[in-house]
């Protein structure tokens, strides 16, 4: 049965112990990826890609690499959210075609790309600047999934403890279109775990009339 929102916040936590028996069924699994995949972005040109991994030797083979944490191989998916690089230069033809996917008038593209290459100048100058600014916009995805795993009972940590190059090497990825942004295990707790005590909210807001 389905948790409502208010109860999959109050659920979820950062699981450390994962049940190793437990796998992930393909529905709630999308379910999960869907979410990531309707998240808000910059532009709207959701510069993220999913790596969603059940292969059991090649999660050995990541673990070293992150930090050797139990989580990376004891879940059932394990998700590597990746930030892209080229596919947000307006030179790659990307940008101008997910502006497309919106009906408009040439008139009004060219608006769009041009405001597009102007404000994000400084952004687009370099590979490790645009790094920045996707894997930003990549934790928008990576809580939407979370949130939407915790909705269906299903467990999540999110960890940046890792060694970047190395995870990227092990995944031939090519850097120059994506990079390591999150290592985000899914599965199901091996026992009750209890929530992360938070804040007070009147400690954290505070209404500006």
């Amino acid at each position: 049965m389905n948790k409502t929102f208010e109860e999959a916040m109050d659920f979820r936590h950062a699981c450390k112990v994962f049940d190793e028996t437990k796998k992930i069924s393909d529905e709630d699994m999308n379910y999960i990826l869907e979410a990531g995949r309707k998240s808000p972005s910059s532009f709207g040109m959701e510069p993220w890609k999913f790596l969603v991994i059940t292969n059991e030797e090649l999660k050995a083979k990541l673990r070293p690499a992150c930090w050797n944490q139990v989580q990376v191989t004891s879940c059932s998916h394990l998700v590597l959210v990746l930030a892209a690089i080229d596919a947000v230069k307006p030179e790659f033809g990307i940008v101008e075609r997910k502006f497309k996917r919106r009906a408009m008038p040439q008139e009004k593209l060219d608006f769009y790309l041009g405001l597009y290459a102007d404000h994000l100048k400084e952004t687009l100058s370099s590979d490790e600047n645009v790094y920045s600014w996707t894997a930003r916009q990549t934790y928008i995805a990576a809580g939407n999934m979370m949130t939407a795993a915790g909705i269906k009972g299903i467990d999540s940590c999110p960890i940046e403890g890792y060694e970047k190059e190395k995870v990227e090497e092990i995944l031939g990825l090519d850097t120059t279109k994506y990079q390591l942004s999150v290592v985000l295990p899914f599965g199901y707790r091996i026992n009750e775990q209890s929530s992360q005590e938070r804040e007070k909210l009147e400690d954290i807001v505070e209404f500006i009339n």
